[in-house]
């Protein structure tokens, strides 16, 4: 029965349209990543910016078995 309901049918093909559908996936993903990215590189930026020439210097830490 199955077999008849769908004897006649043929399928349409669409045809993808960049201004009707808008991004694929990929192109969204790839968006998104570069805008990631460019953000991350404005934040090293700034930090190192703020930071300047300072350097911070740790002592060691000394324990109860360390000879004086």
């Amino acid at each position: 029965m199955s077999d008849d309901l769908f004897k006649d049918y043929k399928p349409e093909i669409l045809e993808y349209d960049a201004e009707i559908d808008g991004m694929t996936d990929f192109e969204l993903r790839e968006n998104r990543l570069e805008t990631k990215e460019n953000l991350l590189d404005k934040i090293r930026e700034a930090k190192a910016k703020a930071k300047g020439n300072q350097t911070t210097f740790r002592q060691n830490i000394r324990t109860e078995n360390e000879k004086q």
